[in-house]
């Protein structure tokens, strides 16, 4: 008796694990934005972990899964030797104790520098290629690869050949419709993309209409003012579409920020703002605390 009922229990313990596991799947979690009636927001951490430590890093990486965080996005640069790594600056000077362009050094020379945090201070953390950031994300976070517009068909090989393509959100080229994005790069049919639209723009609500060709589409609508007629289409578009919005500083916003929620203990006129355009993901410098914000909402678990 006492041998069925210890069954038992790890049994019950390994469906709850499993259901634990799958709750957390990335590629199951992004595949869920596209079925609608979404009540949860993602976020989106910039650059990850970045506030304690190195950004761009395998660490903010580690740190932006150990804290929940759904989404970590990161840049791309091309080394001399056609290898990505994951930068966001056109030179290594900010963020590292090295001087240059990344495509100045081979991959084992760039390896040889030093990140630098926040601070500025210099650590022990090198610069991680896409390949190593892709590895250790897989299976366990959303990821979003910015700033790999020159390189978009080796960005899809290395999200092939690690098994994370199915997980990511890869941007493209911005105000660009879908058709002129075809007509130049190869598009896996499996892919998710995003897309960034400057909704001052004449054209940006044909912009983001043309992105229901691709069915794993993202929008990414940009603006610096809240006064502009196209915000309104917002609530609508995302009946059909997946908007990304992005609380990082005012001119993406039309104001409403991170620093306006925290610094200024203004929330509600930030992301408050941002949830009645009906976001399915935000993107922010302060993910920990959007999270608990979202949580408090009953807009994530």
């Amino acid at each position: 008796m006492n041998i069925n009922y210890k069954s038992g229990l790890v049994l019950l313990g390994l469906v709850f694990f499993n259901l634990v596991v799958q709750a957390q799947n990335p590629d199951q979690k992004l595949a869920s934005l596209f079925k609608g009636n979404q009540k949860e927001v993602l976020v989106a951490a910039h650059r990850g972990d970045w506030r304690n430590t190195p950004e761009n890093s395998i660490k903010s990486l580690l740190n932006s899964i150990e804290n929940g965080f759904d989404i970590m996005e990161l840049d791309v640069k091309m080394s001399k030797d056609s290898q990505l790594v994951v930068m966001h600056d056109n030179t290594i000077d900010r963020s590292t104790n090295g001087k240059g362009k990344p495509e100045d050094y081979t991959l084992a020379e760039l390896k040889a520098f030093r990140l630098r945090n926040g601070l500025g201070r210099v650590t022990n953390h090198t610069i991680p290629t896409l390949t190593e950031m892709m590895e250790a994300a897989k299976g366990k976070i959303i990821i979003n690869v910015d700033k790999g517009n020159k390189w978009l068909p080796q960005v899809f090989e290395v999200l092939k050949n690690t098994g994370t393509l199915t997980q990511t959100i890869v941007n493209v080229d911005g105000n660009i419709s879908l058709q002129k994005l075809q007509q130049g790069t190869a598009i896996p049919e499996n892919a998710y993309i995003m897309v960034v639209v400057a909704m001052k723009r004449p054209d940006a609500l044909s912009l983001i209409e043309s992105y229901k060709g691709h069915q794993r589409s993202v929008i990414q609508p940009i603006f610096d003012t809240d006064t502009l007629a196209s915000i309104r289409q917002l609530p609508h578009i995302a009946k059909k579409q997946v908007l990304w919005l992005k609380s990082l500083w005012p001119s993406l916003n039309g104001g409403h920020d991170d620093d306006r929620a925290v610094e200024e203990n203004q929330p509600e006129e930030s992301w408050g703002w941002l949830l009645k355009h009906q976001p399915a993901i935000i993107q922010t410098d302060r993910p920990a605390e959007l999270l608990q914000y979202l949580q408090v909402k009953g807009r994530h678990q």
